[in-house]
């Protein structure tokens, strides 16, 4: 699930990864979102815009949508993480 600042709920399915730690850093993660067939093309505009994203079990973490991608599957939106991985 998205959640927008304005309190709007995007449901749909996320696709996580985390790249090794840098030294003395937060390891790096991102991701890509599918917003769910109810949920259409997802947020409007969101690229370059800060979203929370929740996980099944509870969890979030802050993400910015870095791209969009259209293709035979429908919508994609690319994230990058910005603290510390929630999963």
């Amino acid at each position: 699930m998205l959640l927008s600042s304005d309190g709007t709920r995007t449901p749909g399915t996320a696709a996580l990864f985390a790249e090794p730690a840098r030294k003395g850093g937060v390891p790096p993660w991102a991701g890509d979102f599918r917003p769910a067939n109810s949920a259409g093309n997802g947020p409007k505009n969101a690229v370059g815009k800060t979203f929370t994203l929740e996980l099944p079990d509870g969890s979030t973490g802050k993400v910015v949508v870095q791209g969009l991608k259209r293709g035979k599957g429908g919508v994609v939106l690319a994230l990058m993480g910005e603290d510390a991985p929630p999963f």
